[in-house]
């Protein structure tokens, strides 16, 4: 698997409208139900797993923390993608998650979401570099997202991960 790192510097410009039928909110306390429905959703097609193994009280103490802020999208009253900030490192912020419903894909809301996600991290107290990483086994377009927003690669890594298909990837 080929993991690219990418980040910025400054807040880019806004170019994007919101979409008619379209909002975002604040999830200031989700339940580790709600959020692991979006993480299973979301990721499910692209094999995150990493939060899908984790006890729901670790997975709590992460998206409880008030310096994680989860914001879900809304396409006409339902869930359309979510992303999540993690500003736990002081001056910087990181994408931690960022993707869209499988239904919702191919619509030209990831542009939009992705200019939305960058101005609510730089909107945030003390940003200096907002950051992110995407991998080949992601969306096939994450990584053309990220660049056409603005942000610029500047670590490149290969790992060997083991295919967690055939394993149970649930604690639960």
């Amino acid at each position: 698997m080929t993991i690219w790192y990418l980040q910025m510097h400054g807040a880019p410009a806004r170019s994007e409208t919101t979409p008619e039928g379209v909002s975002v909110a604040r999830v200031r306390s989700p339940s580790t139900h709600f959020y692991r429905y979006l993480y299973e959703t979301v990721g499910g097609p692209w094999l995150w797993v990493e939060r899908r193994r984790m006890p729901d009280e670790e997975l709590a103490a992460i998206i409880l923390d008030t310096d994680v802020h989860l914001y879900v999208v809304y396409e006409g009253g339902a869930p359309a993608g979510y992303f999540e900030l993690d500003g736990r490192q002081p001056l910087e912020v990181e994408i931690a998650y960022f993707g869209l419903m499988p239904e919702q894909i191919g619509k030209g809301l990831g542009r939009w979401m992705m200019q939305e996600c960058l101005a609510r991290a730089w909107a945030l107290p003390d940003v200096a570099r907002v950051w992110v990483h995407t991998c080949s086994l992601d969306h096939p377009r994450a990584l053309s997202n990220y660049e056409r927003a603005g942000m610029v690669r500047y670590d490149v890594r290969e790992e060997t991960v083991w295919d967690p298909r055939p394993l149970p990837i649930s604690p639960r």
